[in-house]
């Protein structure tokens, strides 16, 4: 009976191996997941604040002339303490903006203002009410990013009537900056 018992095993024990029948146990975890998104904004200029052509002697003999730039922000989605500055240009004098012609005797004083609103594509009003810088009350505060879709803010130029300036060609390079 030992034998046969034996035998028995042994060939349940050689079916075994053969079907590939194999035992076996697991365990698990859990992997965590983690990220994290920062606060951040880009500006562009999305037109240039381009004025027509300045007549010291007829039409702003007296009136200023006003012009309209364009600047686009975009931040993150939910970003807050938002305020875009303008330097005062390279060519300033004191706290006056200037633009430069040919020659260094050649200046063209100009001021920008902001929108009379921190709305998106609020239009200039003329003459402007809040000088546009780089620090304090000159600063524009935004409300917090809705999306991270663009958002465009009129930029107000204006060159004061009354100047007596030289036929000439005249620019200025100012700064924008979003502080966030």
């Amino acid at each position: 009976m030992f034998k046969k018992s034996f035998l028995h095993l042994s060939v349940a024990l050689a079916l075994s191996a053969a079907s590939g029948i194999v035992l076996a146990a697991s365990a698990s975890t859990s992997v965590p997941v983690s990220a994290s998104v920062t606060q951040n904004c880009s500006i562009s200029t999305t037109s240039a604040l381009a004025f027509a052509a300045y007549d010291p002697i007829g039409t702003n003999a007296t009136a200023a002339l006003n012009a309209t730039g364009q600047i686009s922000v975009a931040c993150s989605k939910g970003a807050v303490g938002l305020t875009i500055g303008m330097d005062n240009g390279t060519h300033v004098a004191g706290a006056q903006r200037q633009m430069l012609g040919g020659t260094a005797a050649n200046l063209l004083l100009y001021n920008i203002f902001q929108p009379p609103n921190n709305t998106p594509g609020t239009a200039c009003t003329f003459p402007g009410t809040t000088a546009w810088t780089a620090i304090g009350t000159g600063l524009l505060t935004l409300t917090s990013a809705p999306t991270k879709v663009v958002r465009v803010y009129n930029v107000c130029g204006t060159v004061p009537g009354g100047q007596d300036v030289a036929a000439d060609t005249y620019s200025d390079t100012v700064g924008a900056s979003i502080n966030f």
